[in-house]
């Protein structure tokens, strides 16, 4: 798929997934994610029931009886979408590549975002970071990220997650969500993630393809890593070849999943065969039942 056919196909998510963000993402948005906290909101006279510990003492000895501080939920959140733009997502056995669901996958979080009247932004990020979009609202604002998401060319091939994080903690000073988009084929991040974690409400959200499990039966051939540009000999046609190819990559897999819950991560895998809107909100019903 082009850019244009997929700047085409993401444009009109807000028609074809309407019952799916006016339905689930929209209702049930502010139970998925965790907002940044409280804000005082005014104070009453303390009732039976109340909690003690809300007592305000200063009006309480002015007014002569008892009164009561009161919170409300701040809610005001911000979005910002961590996308990997490296060269390992170019790859895709079907009809589409990885980086095309990781562009539908990230266009939909930021229309539910928006659509909730709250800000958004991204960081596109390879070996290096190669566009940062602030955090903001509006309708005007979501067309252009969008347009970004599906027409940037990068200038890297690597991927550097460390730097997308680093740039995420600079930036982003109150508590937001953070929504990592990557096939994860990078140097380990975790304990990179878990103290972004700490500080914010962060998913991992694993793209993968069918080519990452299987291996064609083949003659001799060569595969080449598209981000180092290293070469290994295959031969296809080997049943021990395939075999361990396939438990190279379910073993990283595993890990994967293992290291995020070990952690406190929470995570999606979303491979390039399926629907990305029905695995989200496979992904937000599992999430908002915790």
């Amino acid at each position: 798929m082009d850019s244009l056919q997929l700047l085409s196909r993401i444009r009109n998510i807000p028609l074809v997934s309407s019952r799916l963000v006016d339905g689930f993402l929209s209702g049930n948005y502010r139970s998925v994610f965790r907002g940044p906290g409280l804000e005082f909101d005014e104070v009453r006279e303390y009732t039976d029931g109340d909690d003690v510990r809300s007592i305000d003492w200063n009006v309480t000895s002015r007014m002569g009886s008892p009164y009561v501080k009161t919170f409300r939920e701040e809610r005001e959140m911000a979005l910002l979408l961590m996308i990997d733009v490296s060269a390992s997502l170019q790859i895709g056995s079907g009809t589409y590549k990885k980086a095309d669901t990781a562009a539908i996958i990230s266009a939909l979080l930021a229309h539910s975002a928006i659509h909730n009247n709250d800000r958004v932004g991204a960081v596109f990020f390879s070996d290096r970071i190669e566009k940062w979009v602030p955090p903001m609202k509006g309708r005007n604002h979501l067309l252009r990220l969008v347009q970004d998401v599906a027409s940037i060319e990068p200038v890297g091939r690597g991927s550097d997650l460390s730097a997308a994080i680093a740039c995420v903690e600079q930036s982003m000073k109150m508590r937001g969500i953070c929504i990592i988009v990557s096939d994860f084929k990078m140097r380990a991040t975790f304990r990179q993630m878990s103290m972004l974690g700490k500080k914010h409400d962060l998913i991992a959200v694993k793209i993968t393809d069918p080519s990452d499990s299987k291996y064609p039966q083949s003659g001799l051939m060569e595969i080449r890593d598209m981000e180092s540009g290293e070469i290994t000999p295959s031969f296809g046609f080997s049943a021990r070849f395939r075999r361990d190819y396939e438990d190279f990559w379910l073993t990283d897999r595993i890990f994967w999943e293992r290291e995020c819950r070990r952690r406190g991560i929470d995570s999606v895998v979303v491979d390039t065969e399926e629907d990305p809107a029905k695995a989200l909100l496979s992904f937000f019903k599992r999430r908002k039942k915790r």
